[in-house]
């Protein structure tokens, strides 16, 4: 299925005039979902614009002082002090704890070709307080495996049309599906790439607006973020970022080397 340059901007910008509207974007979740019981995901964390507390993506902790995210969606972000990290809910209209950005570090390849290295870390001001509703989620050590389960967990929307529902964070059980097959299930897509990994198990389930840069676990290790979907839950793989083949990188950023290496 051949997908247009036009499409992947409403996919990007949408999720982002829809959390303008209200404090959770009470339309952004996983299609096909259930809500999340207290505590499944306490490394998950909501990206919010500092001036309106409005959700717009996910992300998660690695490390109390950095987020792991997808570049696109800090894109749009003039300055890091625009940005603000909520942590320690999953109900966002209770309230959380919030944390500030003081430096982002998109992957230096990041968009070319288009949507390629779609993946950021955000450096945090202030170290994050750990506890039983926020807790650090582990790099992956090893690559997958065709059928390995995978959690996905976001306020992501439920359809491509919006629509309302709870602002309490949603899961969503998926495979994974290794590359070539993913390649040939979307028909060549452009934007898929060696450094993606992708989830499917059927129609009607999978990522929306909302989710993007959230995370997706896999025996207990960060496997995967957020990155594009045919919106939504149309019968097609999503794509993320694979932390896994980006680990020298994250590496390399989370210890000094401000110099971006594209050799991952």
């Amino acid at each position: 299925m051949k997908v247009s340059v036009l499409n992947l901007f409403l996919l990007t910008t949408t999720a982002i005039v829809a959390a303008k509207t209200s404090r959770s974007s009470e339309s952004q979740r996983i299609v096909g979902g259930n809500t999340a019981e207290e505590g499944l995901a306490p490394y998950q964390v909501s990206l919010q614009w500092v001036w309106g507390s409005n959700h717009f993506c996910g992300g998660a902790i690695i490390d109390p002082e950095w987020i792991l995210t997808a570049a696109h969606c800090v894109a749009p972000a003039t300055n890091p002090e625009s940005l603000v990290v909520e942590t320690g809910t999953q109900n966002l209209m209770e309230p959380g704890v919030y944390y500030h950005v003081d430096r982002i570090y998109s992957h230096c390849s990041y968009n070319d070709p288009l949507l390629h290295n779609d993946i950021a870390l955000l450096h945090l001001n202030s170290s994050i307080v750990m506890n039983k509703k926020t807790q650090v989620i582990p790099l992956p050590v090893e690559p997958m495996e065709d059928g390995d389960d995978v959690l996905l967990t976001g306020w992501g929307a439920e359809s491509s049309n919006g629509g309302s529902g709870p602002s309490k964070l949603k899961k969503l059980n998926l495979k994974y599906v290794k590359y070539e097959r993913c390649k040939a299930l979307l028909d060549n897509d452009p934007r898929l790439d060696v450094g993606n990994i992708c989830t499917f198990l059927r129609e009607g389930e999978g990522a929306c607006f909302g989710d993007s840069g959230g995370p997706l676990v896999s025996n207990g290790h960060l496997v995967g973020i957020v990155s594009f979907a045919n919106p939504c839950a149309l019968g097609f793989p999503d794509a993320h970022a694979s932390p896994y083949f980006y680990l020298d990188w994250i590496r390399q950023i989370m210890r000094g080397n401000k110099k971006c290496s594209c050799d991952s």
